[in-house]
């Protein structure tokens, strides 16, 4: 049986949101959505104003046919890595659109049983300096 869980990560100048089955059978995804300000998208880039060559993203095998993540794997659904020279205002515009979306997950497992996980992105926010959000 596989476990969904959407993972948050802001680990010195490692930002990521992952899909990660921790359960011991394949997790089989069927569809993403991202929510912004009430809106649906099924592509992070489209909720994102940050250029996509600036971050990696493995989302579009899943608008093409389903992907499957193994046990103790995941799936990047975005992932960027600052230098040192870049400085906190750069990662804080990141972690302030981050922090306005939310994600479903829906699948299933291969005996068909369906999977949903949800999480909001607000985690991204606090750390955020005031004075770059106002």
């Amino acid at each position: 049986m596989p476990l969904a869980q959407i993972v948050l990560g802001d680990i010195e100048g490692h930002i990521f949101v992952y899909v990660r089955n921790n359960g011991v059978g394949p997790l089989i995804i069927d569809r993403l959505t991202f929510t912004k300000d009430g809106k649906h998208f099924s592509n992070i880039e489209d909720c994102l104003n940050v250029a996509p060559q600036s971050y990696m993203h493995d989302v579009s095998t899943v608008e093409t046919g389903k992907k499957v993540i193994l046990p103790n794997s995941f799936l990047a659904v975005f992932e960027t890595k600052f230098e040192q020279q870049e400085g906190e205002e750069e990662r804080n515009l990141v972690r302030q659109q981050l922090t306005t979306l939310a994600l479903k997950v829906y699948g299933h497992d291969v005996y068909d049983n369906k999977i949903k996980v949800e999480r909001d992105f607000q985690w991204f926010g606090r750390h955020i300096n005031e004075k770059v959000i106002g």
